[in-house]
């Protein structure tokens, strides 16, 4: 098996660098297109042929070091009881969003073998389909940006409502987090029993906090799920977006590998961080735009920077953009793979 990204997920450095990309299975790839065309994005996530297809395409079409089960950060509510769609032009909305204490209570916790049985038999499934070839990575939603989806009922430029309650219902605000933590840690633990050799947790709009906000309504809870799931012994990855300000908090999570947006600099991330921190990221998903001389400057600085820190892997800072030509992925990951070997 190639266990590039393994090995550098425990400390290693390796030669070449591993690297894989967010959002890497994506409406960027034409085959991810005739796959979407025929099923709904929720129908796709549901059905364990359709997200293995889709998992594996970049495996195939690319030559990444690892591959991340194709999936919603949001499945695990609508196993809470909530109602989920996605909707053209809106994304996500939850119906009704849980704002109060009746709301709360008609959700409840989850049996991931009961509940969410396709992302089960879709990492069995790529296990098998994989054989050995890279690493599955499985992943869950940070409960902090889980809550944000639940309470505002999708997304939001204001998060007026996930701060309303912080600030004015912190008892409500506290018993969200602690289910959505809950299942959480039950949800990731049935995926790597199930087989995912690696977890990532996604704290998309973690970054929205104060520092102290930060740390009391959203890093407890992400410690709490890393502490727990410890003893699986499998490598787990933080990614915290937006959040250059709160890493050395970031760093208290008990998480192996810290990803990094494109905003700090992997240099300066690791005065916080420490140098012994093996890190993830950081390249800008619009930089792929540039013409390829240019493109292999700014991959070849990231990767100077990332000689400075315990390990690195090279991913984006963000997901891979549907605008970005495929072709250039390929050659992103070419030339990651060309530098550092």
């Amino acid at each position: 098996m190639n266990d590039i990204f393994l090995r550098a997920c425990r400390g290693e450095k390796t030669l070449p660098v591993p690297v894989w990309f967010m959002r890497q299975a994506g409406r960027y790839l034409p085959q991810y297109q005739e796959i979407r065309g025929k099923a709904d994005f929720l129908t796709m996530c549901k059905t364990p042929e359709l997200a293995a297809e889709v998992t594996l395409q970049p495996v195939d079409l690319l030559g990444v070091d690892a591959a991340i089960l194709f999936s919603d950060i949001l499945i695990p509510l609508e196993a809470m009881g909530a109602e989920l769609a996605f909707k053209e032009g809106r994304g996500p909305v939850i119906t009704p969003p849980v704002r109060s204490w009746d709301e709360f209570s008609a959700l409840h916790s989850i049996d991931p073998i009961k509940d969410v049985p396709f992302v089960l038999d879709t990492i069995k499934l790529l296990r098998k389909e994989l054989s050995g070839k890279v690493p599955l990575i499985g992943f869950a939603g940070a409960p902090f940006t889980l809550a944000t989806y639940l309470i505002e009922g999708g997304t939001t430029k204001s998060f007026v409502n996930i701060k309303k309650m912080l600030f004015s219902q912190p008892d409500l605000f506290r018993a969200v987090m602690n289910l959505i933590t809950d299942v959480t840690i039950s949800y990731l633990s049935a995926q790597i029993d199930a087989g995912a050799q690696a977890i990532q947790l996604f704290d998309t709009w973690g970054g929205i906090l104060t520092r102290q906000d930060f740390r009391d309504g959203a890093l407890v809870y992400a410690r709490r799920i890393f502490n727990s799931l410890r003893e699986k012994g499998v490598p787990m990855i933080y990614f915290v977006y937006d959040g250059g300000h709160l890493l050395d908090f970031v760093r208290l999570s008990g998480a192996d590998v810290i990803a990094l947006d494109w905003r700090t600099d992997i240099e300066k991330a690791l005065v916080p961080l420490g140098k012994d921190a093996v890190v993830q990221g950081n390249l800008d998903p619009c930089l792929l735009f540039l013409p390829e001389e240019r493109l292999r400057e700014r991959i070849a600085e990231i990767l100077r920077q990332g000689l400075l820190a315990r390990a690195h892997i090279f991913n984006l800072g963000h997901g891979v953009l549907p605008e970005i030509p495929p072709e250039k992925v390929k050659l992103a990951i070419d030339i990651i793979h060309e530098l550092s070997s």
